[in-house]
């Protein structure tokens, strides 16, 4: 035994690399399906598409999630 640590196989790789992939691609979805119920009607915009949906995240995620992790000091 080395160590306490457990090693990971790789089946154990290939279900979080799957899980990752499918994550990563429910959240763009998620949120091109809210925006084009919601701004179309209430604002009249234009409906996005799945890879503008995924720059919006990317966006934001650069505006709101990495500075304000380092401003607030989480």
């Amino acid at each position: 035994m080395e160590g306490k640590m457990a090693s990971f196989g790789l089946v154990e790789i290939l279900v979080i690399l799957v899980a990752v992939i499918l994550f990563l691609s429910l959240i763009p979805a998620l949120l091109r399906w809210l925006w084009n119920i919601t701004m179309p009607d209430v604002f009249g915009l234009n409906q996005i598409t799945f890879w503008q949906a995924l720059r919006l995240i990317l966006i934001a995620f650069l505006l709101f999630g990495v500075w304000m992790m380092v401003v607030i000091g989480s």
